[in-house]
């Protein structure tokens, strides 16, 4: 029917199955659903699962005993979960079912889980009575997720009950770092929270060095003022660096990152 090669289907099963999309068996596959994903506590976008991973490892760096730190829900948010179950003295304030299961097994956690509406894709708790408990709660640091990062530097999400709550959780932190893979840069959902402002660093993967819609991105220089529009290079240096921990800077054309120290 549509005219492809046998070995391409073989490869898109692949890439479907690694996106955590399917489930390969003998002759076929199976689609997974929203409701397998929720009885797992998996999420449904496993896509860039490696650079997540990595960006995980460096956001901990970030994270001491005796912290109270607030974990977005997400995909990124979530390999930073798995990663703090060997912490003996933390405070964490989700908003997402399956981090709060994750870190449920750490007696040493306090853990503290909003209300709200549950959202079944990102198994998150969304809305106003998602938002309310953080008018109460204060917070050392928040890892904060994004669907994207608009051409205008705006932070964006794909639903207008995420706006309250996301906003709520900045108010409530005195450190806001976002992380985010390079796929969301330069990608716009359908509603903005506001400038990249709003946060205090960007941790991401190395590929955003080559991303064809950057902007200067220096180390350890805190945001001044509201960034430029994102601008694009015309020839994108060939360069990889580490998974870097990154803040933005105001002003100026595309360069690439360097190694977090």
């Amino acid at each position: 029917i549509f005219k492809v090669t046998d070995v391409t289907i073989r490869q898109d099963l692949e890439e479907l199955e690694k996106m955590g999309y399917i489930e390969r068996e003998h002759g076929g596959a199976l689609l997974k659903d929203v409701s397998s994903f929720a009885r797992t506590g998996q999420l449904l976008n496993q896509k860039n699962i490696e650079e997540k991973r990595e960006i995980a490892k460096k956001a901990i760096n970030f994270i001491n005993e005796g912290d109270c730190i607030i974990l977005d829900s997400g995909s990124t948010t979530t390999e930073i979960a798995k990663l703090l179950v060997s912490f003996k003295n933390l405070t964490i304030i989700t908003n997402a079912l399956n981090i709060a299961l994750i870190l449920g097994e750490n007696p040493n956690i306090s853990l503290i889980v909003t209300g709200g509406e549950f959202k079944a894709p990102t198994l998150s708790l969304t809305g106003e009575m998602a938002a309310q408990p953080f008018n109460n709660l204060h917070a050392n640091k928040l890892f904060l997720a994004t669907a994207g990062i608009s051409a205008k530097m705006q932070l964006t999400y794909p639903s207008l009950s995420d706006l309250v709550v996301k906003s709520a959780m900045i108010k409530s932190s005195d450190e806001v770092f976002l992380v985010a893979d390079s796929s969301k840069i330069g990608n716009t959902s359908f509603a903005s929270l506001g400038s990249i402002s709003l946060i205090k660093a960007l941790i991401t993967d190395n590929k955003s060095v080559a991303c064809r819609t950057c902007v200067r991105i220096d180390i350890s220089l805190p945001i001044s003022a509201t960034l430029p529009a994102l601008t694009s290079p015309p020839n994108p240096p060939a360069y990889r660096s580490p998974l870097t921990s990154i803040r933005f800077s105001t002003a100026v054309p595309f360069v690439p990152s360097a190694a977090f120290s």
